[in-house]
């Protein structure tokens, strides 16, 4: 990792780090990108060393020259539960349906293909494998539609023929909120997203 801040041991940098030790610095990364204080590539390169990150030290590696408040909790309630597993979430829906709501586990890449079918995916009350997940669509005389946590920051890179994307992003972006990416082809068929705010509870 270029610019890498050097390692400063504590009392605590042999802990085993929790889900929510890296949630906190997830937001702490995500407040000092949007202040400037890193750049994307850095900011990519921290996020990909916290989600291997074994330790209490080698998490305040990735913060301790960030000029941003450490003790405060996340301002998102969307949960991290980082995987060491990589395969993507494959979801078809041919002549039917498919639906994920509620508690479920959206992976680093999820695949949905629509044909004749549709697919929802609502990510208001869902656990996040990592801060920036990557959702593919592929609707071909099908649809997709998809429900955003507020706070989110969405890119949508799909490609409409003779259809289209639709995805609307939330008028305010939170640091410590995951980056949905949203790609893939509506062949005939439409990929729409819009963000609802999560229920709390």
């Amino acid at each position: 990792m270029e610019n890498a801040p050097q390692r400063r041991d504590s009392p605590t940098s042999h802990l085993r780090a929790s889900d929510s030790d890296r949630e906190q610095v997830a937001a702490i990364l995500g407040e000092a990108l949007s202040t400037g204080q890193l750049s994307h590539e850095e900011y990519s390169e921290r996020l990909d060393t916290l989600y291997q990150a074994k330790t209490v030290g080698e998490l305040d590696v990735l913060t301790h020259d960030l000029q941003v408040e450490r003790q405060r909790p996340a301002a998102s309630p969307v949960s991290y539960a980082p995987s060491a597993t990589t395969d993507p979430d494959n979801i078809i829906a041919v002549f039917g349906g498919a639906d994920r709501r509620g508690r479920w586990r959206v992976r680093r890449q999820t695949k949905a293909l629509a044909v004749f079918g549709g697919v929802r995916f609502d990510l208001t009350e869902a656990e996040f494998e990592a801060k920036e997940v990557e959702i593919t669509i592929n609707a071909v005389f099908g649809g997709a539609e998809i429900i955003l946590p507020e706070g989110a920051e969405v890119r949508c890179k799909g490609v409409g023929i003779f259809g289209g994307f639709d995805v609307a992003n939330s008028p305010t972006v939170d640091p410590s909120a995951p980056v949905i990416v949203i790609k893939g082809l509506a062949l005939f068929g439409g990929v729409a997203g819009k963000v609802r705010r999560r229920r709390d509870g």
